[in-house]
């Protein structure tokens, strides 16, 4: 009977502590939301500072997945030429693939033909009599050719290494024509990957740099917060308040600066996203994965940047009330 007695006696304690952690914990968002409500001005410009950085953040994290896209789409448009001899048959062309398509850089083979090469010239010069003419009247031949998309256009190793050292390739190589491994389009992807190297540090550092600027905002915020509440913290301590329940409602304010803010930012950026598709797409920018990756994951975007913000605001927070209220 005692036994039960403590037992029950142990359980109601249990209870009332998490009641009244419970009662705690809502009387800390209360005070955190007030506090948030009361700085109203505060509270605006600490959130439009928290926009931005996310909004940077989005855009970076946006732009470089546009421009990799792109990058790997004109990637795949852009082929290594290996010019043979006009009279080289199919034949040896299907053996050269064959033998090409081992290699493991390579990614997908094509062989025209001498007789192909000046068919596809006339058909792409068809309403252009001046070119048919001299087509008709040229001496020269053209040469056939073997068209290589590889995987990775700033690593020709492999197939310089094919073009010097395969012994069926060198017997029907052409003399003319020196193998083209990309060209004029490889520099320009080339170009462009450095772009995409360049935005994304540029964007890094963008975000980094509100990031800061957002974070010593809310420092600041939350700081003037702890000066027009110092008497009534200073009571609370004198009362044997916890610090949790001290520090509490500075939290709650912080995180609501992160969860608004997330919701604007992640707003503005997939509404910019779409805006810009028609834009974007007469300039040749693969956009559209980037556009279906945040359509089906926006959920996840949403929380990522609502976790981002409340990161930085709970940082600030905690920053601020270990400094001032020496807690």
């Amino acid at each position: 009977m005692m036994a039960k007695k403590k037992m029950d006696s142990k359980t109601s304690a249990f209870q009332k502590r998490n009641r009244r952690k419970l009662l705690s914990f809502f009387r800390v968002i209360r005070y955190g939301t007030d506090s948030f409500i009361r700085n109203s001005w505060l509270s605006v410009a600490a959130t439009a500072v928290m926009t931005i950085t996310l909004l940077i953040i989005f855009t970076a994290f946006v732009a470089q997945n546009i421009l990799t896209d792109t990058v790997g789409e004109l990637r795949n448009k852009v082929d290594m030429s290996i010019y043979l001899k006009t009279e080289t048959t199919d034949k040896v062309g299907n053996d050269l693939i064959a033998e090409l398509k081992q290699l493991s850089s390579v990614r997908t083979v094509k062989y025209i033909s001498a007789a192909q090469a000046r068919t596809n010239i006339a058909e792409t010069n068809k309403n252009d009599t001046g070119v048919l003419d001299a087509i008709k009247e040229a001496t020269n031949k053209n040469p056939a050719t073997l068209r290589v998309v590889i995987s990775d256009i700033n690593d020709t190793s492999q197939l310089e290494d094919f073009v010097a050292n395969n012994t069926l390739l060198k017997k029907y190589l052409s003399a003319d024509y020196r193998p083209s491994f990309a060209g004029e389009r490889r520099n320009t992807i080339q170009s462009i990957g450095r772009a995409v190297n360049f935005a994304q540090k540029v964007g890094i550092a963008a975000a980094a740099i509100f990031i800061i600027i957002s974070s010593l905002i809310i420092f600041n915020t939350i700081r003037m917060a702890i000066f027009n509440r110092k008497e009534e913290i200073q009571m609370m301590k004198l009362i044997g308040a916890d610090k949790s329940f001290i520090r509490g409602p500075f939290l709650v304010e912080s995180i609501m600066y992160g969860f608004i803010a997330a919701v604007i930012a992640t707003g503005l950026g997939i509404w910019g996203l779409y805006s810009s598709i028609k834009t974007l797409a007469s300039y040749q920018i693969t956009v559209q994965p980037t556009i279906d990756l945040a359509t089906l994951y926006s959920g996840l975007v949403l929380l990522a940047m609502i976790g981002i913000g409340a990161v930085i605001g709970i940082i600030s927070s905690l920053l601020a009330t270990h400094r001032y209220l020496k807690i």
